[in-house]
């Protein structure tokens, strides 16, 4: 089963659609390749997400209870929670984020992806442009 690393700019996307078309179709392109994939993701990628639907909830584009299903679906599909992101914070990540100039929030999706040697599904123009330096692939592109 291939596996991938997957960005929460992908998978709020899901939910909240993009007003460009392109994003919006890869999302969905993501989306349906976790048929036959699985993705990983930092142990950030919850908190990351709900904080996304808080403020989405509070500039009312979504009500409460679209958030609460989406979430719900979330968590049915096929996403493995890396549980060594943190301990890779201090070293690796901080290091990525300052060779790539990354926050370290992207930063660790970065070193998941260099660590497990998996593609990174991500609409994040600035985490594109360090996985391609880094010699990581973008995945479906």
């Amino acid at each position: 089963m291939t596996a991938f690393v997957l960005d929460n700019s992908v998978a709020m996307r899901w939910l909240l659609a993009s007003h460009r078309l392109t994003d919006q179709n890869y999302a969905e392109a993501v989306l349906e390749s976790m048929t036959e994939a699985r993705a990983i993701v930092p142990n950030l990628w919850h908190l990351e997400a709900a904080n996304v639907l808080l403020g989405a909830t509070a500039r009312r584009e979504i009500q409460v209870g679209e958030a609460g299903r989406f979430t719900v679906q979330l968590e049915r599909l096929p996403i493995d929670v890396d549980t060594s992101t943190a301990s890779q914070a201090f070293s690796h990540t901080m290091s990525l984020a300052r060779a790539y100039k990354l926050s370290s929030y992207d930063a660790a999706y970065l070193e998941l992806a260099l660590r497990e040697n998996v593609p990174v599904a991500t609409l994040d123009q600035a985490l594109v442009k360090a996985a391609k330096k880094a010699g990581i692939a973008i995945y479906l592109k």
